[in-house]
């Protein structure tokens, strides 16, 4: 079996301290975790450190709450993020990673995440996570 993958980039015109500590703040959580139109994040909530666990919910248009969860793996302060991605629309065993990189008076961001139940979960968590990091820009 194929394991399934997916590669988000985006360059953020903000330092890379201010980006990477946006995805460990719950406050910031709340602003930018909208993977779409009319999306809002009514709870967010972030133990940051290795073992730490965050849960967001994300709440749909027409009001139903979706349940994001994981456990941090590794916190490399301004450089790397990884943690486990459990949702409705994931496998349990999905992990991300986040890669910061400093770039022309900004940031570049890497997002990579493994592990799907199949092309068009994968493919529905691309566009979601492209909408996230467009909306990290603008909550930033």
């Amino acid at each position: 079996m194929t394991e399934l993958s997916l590669e988000v980039t985006h360059h953020l015109p903000h330092a890379t301290d201010r980006v990477f500590n946006a995805w460990l703040n719950p406050e910031m959580l709340a602003k930018f975790m909208t993977p779409g139109p009319g999306m809002t994040v009514p709870e967010a909530q972030s133990d940051a450190k290795v073992g730490g666990r965050f849960k967001i919910i994300m709440r749909t248009p027409d009001g139903n709450d979706l349940l994001h969860e994981g456990e941090y793996l590794a916190i490399d302060p301004h450089g790397r993020l990884q943690f486990t991605w459990i949702s409705p629309y994931s496998q349990d065993d999905s992990v991300v990673t986040l890669n910061f990189t400093p770039s022309d008076g900004g940031t570049d961001i890497r997002l990579h995440q493994v592990r799907f139940p199949s092309e068009e979960s994968r493919d529905n968590h691309k566009g979601g996570w492209t909408m996230i990091l467009e909306a990290l820009e603008g909550a930033l």
